[in-house]
Formats: C-alpha cells, structure tokens, sequence
C-alpha cells in the first residue's frame, strides 16, 4: 500500500543517447504527468552535429496526473534519474506503464537512489 506524502518528492531527470525529437517524447509525456521544471516552450534543441547532448528536467512526482501513451520512439532513450526512494519508485513504475524499460544500472544511497534506464516504445 502506497503511503501518502506529506512533502513535495522531486526527481531530477536527465535524458541522453536520443534525438531530440525522442527527448521531446519523453519530456511531453511525462509533463503530463507530473509537474515540472518544464514548460511546453522548453523544446530539446541538437546545438551540435556530433557531440552527444544531454537534456534536463525534474519531476515533482507526489501527485500523478492521468497520462496518454507517449508517441512512438525512433530509438532507445537513456534515462537517468536521481531521488529518494520513494520517488524514484513513483517514476520508474510511470516510466514502465508508458515504456518498455530496461534496467541498466542503479546505485542507492543513506536518503538517495539512482536509477539507469533504457526507454523504448511498447
């Protein structure tokens, strides 16, 4: 049984490995269902051909909002994620409820959890 906050619980985000456009899927969606630090103006921009770029949100995820299926992923998307247990936990069964989500990596600390994932469509 779930346990009520009695807090704001935030997860910090960052999304990698994709395009832009995959990013803006994942960020579009999950702004649906949480607030966040991101507005819909906050669009991913590639601002170089080769480097790789890394793309930030934080998600306040003590209350979640209905959300629909995200549209469809040209590629995998790496997802890391930083929070306390509990959040962590709210986002990752969000993330598996709209992606197929691979487990890649985790590490845990005293009040922390970080969580290494790799997104693709269903």
């Amino acid at each position: 049984m779930a346990r009520e906050r009695s807090h704001e619980e935030a997860v910090s985000l960052e999304i990698s490995g994709c395009s832009k456009e995959d990013a803006r899927i994942v960020f579009d969606v999950l702004c649906e269902c949480f607030e966040s630090d991101r507005s819909a103006e906050d669009v991913p921009q590639q601002l170089h051909e080769t480097r790789p770029m890394v793309w930030l949100g934080t998600f306040e995820v003590t209350d979640a909002h209905a959300c629909r299926p995200p549209a469809r992923l040209s590629a995998g998307v790496e997802a890391d994620a930083q929070g306390s247990y509990w959040a962590i936990n709210r986002l990752h069964r969000t993330l598996d409820s709209l992606f197929a989500v691979r487990n890649l990596s985790s590490a845990s600390g005293d009040q922390e959890r970080e969580l290494h994932v790799l997104l693709e469509s269903r």
